[in-house]
């Protein structure tokens, strides 16, 4: 009687880079490859080989060898060679849900010019699976996922094969590898080394088995092929006569669950417990400067640079595909769990690092690019330089703006195109050496310097749109005039006092709130490594009011900023602080709170200069909301969690590999709240929080945003929280103490009502999708011809309510003369109807997927219809 199927895989699992760089794992695969391909060519029997999912190792291998392209090619469409449909094995708690889109998206175009993809939401070593998944998978087609890490019986199945479902309904066919991806490695030939791994395996794999078609990986971490592996499988039908033995793609079990459907458990939710296999739920503070550029670049592709190119294609302008998605590729290569992470070497760090800032220059250029020819296209205006507005939200907003214009006058006037003066406010001003602006300036002989003007308005901009004002030199303009009052910050939504010793009390005026002590850090201990934070079994913690603060409040004509600067005197590494022996290092902080006029936003930026090591420094926020949950925003969503975990009680007697900490994720905002309103905390890139109890008693009502934390390992044995082998290998890696200055920006947001009536979700995006200004004048140190100057000084491309769905992206289609405009519903539990006004008329309005392939059309024309929970939908668009 056959107890099982066992299914053997040839595959390897491909870390682009980890303690090894990309440059020696290349030299690897060429190698590989080779013997790879050799063996799919010349054994029939030799059927597949999985080639981890993801192009970006078929990228690297064809920069070396391009003259083997045809040759993959042709084992692709033998379905021999298993490629796809990732870009890169992406992580999906650290990366915003367009970065998850762009890298199948990329990744599967990728593979439709070799040959047909493997249909599998496949991430064999991912760290956690965000609830979001099925509803990605189901945008492309996908109807089937695979993954090892985050199960438990907390998820309502003790099952590996299983129904997942998003809160929209979408759903895959899961088979979770229980055993992770590489248990049949290196398999030996002998019946003793093949029963001394099996006969440990094989109950475990059978027991949560529905269908009892077990996998057995055949590979692992740059493993070449297993020449042998026809003799293994010989000699395992002769010890297990019990179970059949056969060579399979991962879709012939997928084939067999489906088959069971009927028997299969239903779930919901993200994967995010430890306790069979480590998901490093504090991954998200390790080397905070590489997660701050990340969050950066995704947000200023996706927030300003795809709807900025947009509006400029609508207008006349070429969509630069092929520098976009290359600035996508440059990020997406870090997007996998070990690069995005941050549990590599000092030196892929490094070449991490780079890729971002190279990503960040070029959509920097881009967007400067884009506005200038937008400009450039506008009629002039004798004698007046030009300061244009874009938004890029599809609401008009009216708010304070920060900007810098440069002029050669000692006072100008601006004004907007009917000739009405704008009211201007000052803040700073210095001279520039004109060879900066045009060096061709002085190659003539005219060396009369310019000015700089760092200057603050506040002005309506229409909805995706732009708006143009005029600035006259040599003219008087309106001026505002500062107001002073103390050490008191306030507008229409707050009162805000700063306390001596560096913290703030809030007064919310719409829901009576009062929030006291807020931003109070704490510094303690970090006993851990790049995977995961742990604190000393000695901790001392310390918090910034026990040092004295420096405080001043300025009132800046349109808004007031409070400058906080202290020094907190720390331990300088961990013996010190277990030892109690001295506070010889320390973190400088250099604080900016401004609350502008007619904002509910309290932007805080804190500049960090840490001089110590093996800790963890957060920032607090008190509130009077004593909460058993927290929502934050994932993947086209929210998901709400507890802040404390019960298990957190007996986690080691029930044998978790680690500590289901209650540390989570967010992408923009984490929020609590009463039946009266809320406090939200909205990132700009800090994506690491806490709700803990700040007076150490079982009430948790604070948030502790994590700024830093510094560990000089990669991987540790014995931490408190995760005890046992190191994750990793454990090799110095002191750049992770990240020494130095470090730049943290992050807004607080009161709200009356619920977080979804209050629409924080938009708000949350608009934080990081500032206004973006650009003043041209008549001169450019790079030349461009400039055609007809026939565009608007005002215009608006589209326009929805701030309230119902919230806007992901806008760019143009990949294969079309089209724009794809994609919303999704923020709420957990409500559906909600909307729709978008397009100016200009739409001459076509499709729903498409994901991959931009179009669905059955069943909403009317520049209506989203209605939007299940958390749920995602793509239009594309002709005008």
């Amino acid at each position: 009687m056959t107890t099982s199927r066992v299914h053997i895989t040839p595959h390897m699992h491909w870390d682009r880079e980890w303690y090894f760089t990309t440059e020696e794992s290349r030299i690897l695969l060429v190698n590989n490859m080779e013997e790879i391909m050799t063996r799919l060519e010349n054994d029939p029997d030799y059927k597949y080989y999985v080639l981890d999912g993801q192009t970006a190792v078929l990228e690297d291998y064809f920069a070396i060898k391009p003259e083997h392209k045809q040759r993959v090619k042709s084992l692709v469409e033998a379905g021999k060679l298993i490629i796809g449909p990732w870009y890169s094995q992406t992580d999906t708690m650290q990366v915003s849900g367009e970065s998850i889109v762009r890298n199948m998206l990329y990744g599967l175009r990728d593979c439709l010019a070799l040959g047909e993809p493997m249909k599998i939401g496949y991430l064999p070593d991912s760290f956690s699976m965000s609830s979001q998944l099925p509803a990605i998978y189901n945008g492309f087609g996908i109807q089937r996922a695979m993954f090892w890490r985050g199960c438990s019986e907390r998820h309502g199945t003790d099952k590996t094969e299983f129904v997942w479902q998003s809160n929209d309904g979408s759903e895959v066919t899961a088979q979770v590898l229980p055993l992770g991806y590489a248990i049949g490695k290196y398999l030996p030939q002998d019946e003793a080394g093949l029963r001394a791994r099996l006969d440990k395996y094989f109950p475990v794999l059978e027991k949560p088995s529905v269908t009892k078609d077990i996998l057995l990986p055949n590979g692992h971490d740059q493993m070449p092929i297993q020449k042998d592996i026809f003799d293994v499988m010989a000699t395992l039908r002769e010890i297990y006569p019990d179970k059949t033995f056969q060579m399979s793609r991962f879709e012939e079990v997928f084939e067999r669950i489906e088959a069971e459907r009927q028997h299969l458990d239903t779930v919901k939710g993200e994967f995010n417990d430890g306790k069979y296999m480590r998901v490093h739920r504090t991954i998200s503070s390790t080397r905070m400067d590489i997660k701050l550029i990340h969050a950066q670049v995704e947000n200023k592709i996706v927030n300003i640079l795809e709807p900025l190119a947009s509006i400029a294609w609508t207008l006349g302008f070429e969509y630069h595909h092929g520098l976009i998605e290359k600035m996508w590729k440059e990020s997406m290569k870090n997007h996998a769990h070990d690069s995005i992470g941050c549990c590599c070497s000092d030196k892929v760090h490094a070449e991490i690092l780079n890729r971002y800032i190279l990503a960040d220059d070029m959509a920097t250029n881009l967007i400067n690019f884009y506005k200038r020819k937008i400009v450039d296209h506008m009629p002039a205006r004798e004698g007046c330089d030009k300061l244009a507005l874009f938004n890029l939200s599809p609401y008009a907003r009216d708010e304070v703006i920060n900007t810098t214009i440069t002029i050669r006058a000692e006072e100008f006037n601006l004004f907007d195109e009917h000739g009405t003066p704008i009211e201007y406010f000052i803040q700073d001003q210095r001279v520039i050496d004109p060879g900066k602006i045009d060096r061709q300036i002085v190659h003539y002989g005219n060396y009369d310097p310019f000015i700089e003007y760092d200057i603050q308005i506040k002005h309506a901009v229409p909805a995706m749109g732009f708006t143009t004002l005029h600035i006259q030199a040599h003219e008087k303009g309106v001026k505002k005039v500062a107001e002073q009052k103390d050490f008191l910050l306030e507008n229409e939504y707050y009162r805000i006092h700063v306390n001596n010793n560096g913290t703030l009390n809030i007064f919310d005026k719409e829901t009576k709130h009062t929030y006291a002590q807020v931003l109070r850090i704490e510094d303690g201990s970090d006993d851990g490594d790049e995977y995961d934070y742990s604190p000393s079994r000695h901790e001392w913690l310390l918090y910034s009011d026990e040092f004295k603060a420096d405080v001043t409040v300025k009132h800046e004509g349109f808004q007031s900023v409070a400058s906080i600067m202290l020094r907190m005197h720390v331990p300088q590494d961990l013996s010190e602080r277990e030892a109690r022996s001295g506070q010889n290092g320390f973190v400088d902080v250099d604080c900016q709170v401004v609350l502008k006029q007619g904002s509910r936003r309290i932007e805080v930026r804190m500049v960090l200069d840490n001089q110590a090591d093996d800790h963890r420094v957060r920032v607090l926020v008190p509130t009077p909301f004593v909460s058993e949950t927290v929502v934050a925003d994932n993947q086209f969503g929210l998901i709400t969690r507890p802040t404390n975990d019960p298990e957190m009680a007996h986690w080691e007697a029930d044998g978790w590999k680690e500590a289901p900490v209650p540390v989570y994720q967010l992408m923009n905002f984490a929020a609590l709240e009463d039946a009266q309103g809320g406090m939200a905390i909205m990132s700009n890139g800090l994506r690491e929080f806490e709700v803990i109890s700040a007076q150490g008693n079982e009430q948790r009502d604070t948030f502790a945003l994590t700024l830093l934390r510094g560990v000089g390992v990669l991987g540790k044995e014995n931490l408190l929280l995760r005890p046992g082998r190191p994750s990793g290998i454990k090799i110095p890696t002191p750049d992770s103490q990240v020494r130095g200055k470090l730049v943290c920006e992050f807004t607080l947001f009161g709200f009356a009502g619920n977080h979804i009536d209050a629409n924080v979700m938009a708000a949350a995006r608009d934080n990081v999708t500032p206004i973006q200004c650009y003043n041209k004048i008549p001169y450019n140190a790079m030349k461009l011809n400039v055609g007809e100057q026939n565009l608007p000084l005002t215009h608006s491309l589209l326009r929805k309510d701030q309230r119902g769905a919230v806007l992901s992206v806008l760019k143009k289609a990949e294969d079309e003369n089209a724009l794809i405009l994609r919303v999704y519903n923020p709420s957990e539990s409500a559906v909600v109807e909307d729709a978008v006004q397009i100016h200009g008329g739409v001459t076509s309005w499709q729903a498409v997927r994901l991959d931009e392939k179009a669905i059955s059309n069943d909403v009317d024309a520049e209506s989203f219809g209605v939007l299940k929970p958390c749920q995602v939908k793509s239009f594309r668009f002709t005008l």
